[in-house]
């Protein structure tokens, strides 16, 4: 029984309770490396991928939503600060003998929400610096456990990383282990902060090459062992999702899926033309999912134009925190929840290391340059060159996806428009983003169009 100074107190307690803020959403960002857009059987696909067709049914897939570069850390970096690779400092993929990384200067996802409270770990393929200054536990993570770096790299070393410590797991990553690795430390993180605004950030491995699945997935897809570990990949998913259900998550968590770029040498770019190391869409659209029960509609689908960019200025409005530095992205809540079908935007410029090669606006995508060789392949005796091209190429995607139809020829206003764009963008970037836009269109050129490789 309470007595009259129990009562009193609680009394006046009940207000604040009644009141007290919200909870904020967790969030789980998983990330595939080298996915192809027509992989996944929501997208289309013959691999069997019934947990990613779940989140598809569950919640909101895009079909207009690019990466912001063709390949591994360009593309990272613009996904964990919302800004161009270009921007951000991270211009090209890093290697193991790189001693640099994201700059200091850059804020992540993750630095963005710890003053929110948020717990915050990253558990997969790094990518943005492997030394311990820039590590994810040097940017925002309390807690890091994978290959810092491709997995192709020598050595594909495993790190267990926190604040004050860095552990070497494996000189060399047991790969057949690694994605059933990652997923059960995913778990552990989920257990341990159920109670807690969470922030996982899971950039798995696969399907990049070399190709290594787990003894239960091994030679059980006919898509050969590609196949095999985007159903791991798959399974993956399918646990995390087990897990918020388990934990009475589902409705207080945002998960969203995509991939850094497109297929490489295995996989499927859909009807989409190109791969990884090109700006053709199959270089550079992704898959992009999108699930929380409650808030984001379910089995819809947007085909509104959007960028990994976009990721960091949405969980900021969502999530109530402060963008320390300008971005480039925009906040796409209203297309998660269906409150609008398409936003005004900036175009968006496509980038190949220092140089932007093409530009989107709308269903319009106008190439203005292009390399004189293709991504690994061997380069010509003057080494691998940003050439511009003998005219500019411009396609309409919601017609002509594949980009086999240049219809610049008809439309000599849109390609002017578009190409002012660029300029009028690229006088925002640094120094030498600007000094590689002028140095390409300054070269010469003889009109070949052997020097402009359109294959496929």
């Amino acid at each position: 029984m309470l007595n009259r100074r129990s009562f009193l107190t609680a009394s006046a307690a009940l207000p604040t309770a009644l009141h007290a803020a919200p909870r904020k959403p967790n969030i789980i960002l998983i990330y595939a490396d080298d996915l192809g857009y027509g992989d996944l059987g929501c997208y289309g696909g013959n691999i069997a991928t019934p947990h990613l067709n779940r989140m598809a049914r569950e919640g909101m897939r895009f079909t207009n939503f690019l990466s912001a570069n063709p390949v591994c850390s360009p593309s990272r970096a613009a996904l964990l600060t919302g800004r161009y690779p270009t921007r951000a400092g991270v211009p090209r993929v890093l290697f193991p003998q790189d001693q640099t990384g994201l700059p200091n200067a850059e804020i992540t996802i993750a630095q963005m929400l710890k003053p929110l409270g948020y717990k915050t770990m990253c558990v997969g393929k790094w990518h943005l610096g492997h030394l311990p200054a820039f590590l994810p536990t040097a940017r925002g993570f309390d807690e890091y456990f994978g290959i810092p770096y491709s997995n192709d790299m020598n050595p594909p070393v495993v790190l267990h990383a926190t604040p004050d410590k860095v552990e070497t797991v494996e000189e060399r990553a047991t790969l057949e282990t690694l994605t059933p690795r990652y997923t059960e430390r995913a778990l552990r993180f989920i257990q341990a902060n159920k109670d807690a605004p969470f922030f996982l950030d899971m950039p798995h491995t696969d399907p990049h090459s070399p190709h290594a699945a787990a003894p239960r997935f091994k030679a059980k897809s006919p898509q050969g062992i590609y196949g095999d570990v985007v159903q791991e990949l798959d399974w993956s998913v399918g646990e995390i999702l087990a897990a918020l259900k388990q934990h009475g998550l589902e409705k207080d968590t945002l998960v969203l899926f995509s991939s850094d770029n497109g297929p490489w040498f295995l996989g499927s770019p859909g009807h989409l033309r190109g791969r990884k190391g090109t700006t053709y869409e199959g270089g550079v659209r992704e898959p992009f999912l999108a699930r929380m029960p409650g808030k984001i509609p379910a089995g819809k689908v947007c085909h509104a134009v959007a960028s990994t960019m976009d990721i960091l200025p949405t969980l900021a409005a969502l999530c109530g925190a402060t963008m320390a530095n300008p971005v480039d992205g925009i906040d796409i809540w209203p297309l998660l929840t269906g409150r609008q079908a398409d936003l005004d935007r900036q175009p968006l410029l496509y980038f190949d290391n220092l140089y932007v090669q093409c530009v989107r606006k709308g269903k319009y995508k106008l190439h203005i340059a292009r390399y004189n060789s293709a991504v690994y392949s061997p380069p010509p005796a003057s080494g691998r060159v940003n050439l511009p091209l003998p005219a500019p190429e411009l396609y309409d995607l919601s017609q002509d996806p594949d980009e086999s139809y240049d219809i610049a020829p008809e439309n000599p206003q849109i390609v002017k428009e578009l190409r002012a764009h660029i300029e009028r963008l690229i006088e925002g970037f640094p120094e030498p983003i600007r000094n590689a836009h002028a140095s390409t269109f300054a070269r010469q050129t003889t009109g070949s169009t052997a020097a402009h490789p359109r294959a496929r």
